[in-house]
């Protein structure tokens, strides 16, 4: 199994832990005046979504995770399962609402999104970085009702609900930042 030493840490890396994989979300270099230098790093479990704090000295290492990431198109839900397809080996794969969190405000069927696999097991699904949605239902602007930053809650053909300027109307196909849930504008139909 490969591994990874201090010199090779950096934000993003994937790394295992006692067996569970985490992902680098932050890494600091630590230079105190005597010693060796440290390396402080903030980690996120990939399966439990938990964070780890832990400190290295320089010349320590880490094990790389087997994780392996892939392009796997949404097909279907079906009762707390999320159905997706593996694009080159046409492999399904099944995750739980727990693991698929809040991405299923984002997803429709058909929508390619990058998943990770642990050991060949899906652990996490994230959607692409802006998606277009139609919107279900908008309560109607009210009349002279132009000034500005005024938003109105709308509820999208997912399912998810958001704050939307008040000229959006229903029918109408927004562009949304999956990472903030935020809308970006509207879209062309």
């Amino acid at each position: 199994m490969a591994s990874y030493s201090t010199s090779d840490f950096k934000k993003g890396l994937k790394v295992q832990i006692d067996g569970d994989p985490y992902l680098m979300v932050e890494c600091n270099f630590v230079k105190p005046g005597k010693g060796n230098a440290l390396y402080k790093c903030k980690m996120k479990n990939l399966i439990r979504n938990t964070m780890l704090e832990r400190t290295y000295k320089g010349g320590d290492s880490l094990e790389a995770a087997d994780v392996t990431e892939i392009d796997a198109q949404y097909l279907y839900r079906q009762g707390e399962n999320f159905v997706f397809m593996d694009n080159s080996s046409y492999e399904q794969y099944e995750l739980n609402a727990d693991q698929v969190d809040d991405t299923w405000k984002w997803i429709k069927e058909g929508m390619i999104c990058r998943m990770v696999l642990f050991n060949n097991n899906p652990i996490t699904v994230t959607p692409p970085n802006h998606v277009v949605l139609k919107v279900e239902y908008a309560e109607p602007a009210v009349r002279g009702n132009t000034a500005t930053n005024l938003t109105k809650p709308v509820k999208l053909e997912t399912g998810a609900e958001i704050l939307v300027p008040a000229f959006v109307e229903q029918d109408q196909m927004i562009k949304i930042d999956t990472r903030t849930g935020e809308y970006l504008e509207r879209a062309k139909e």
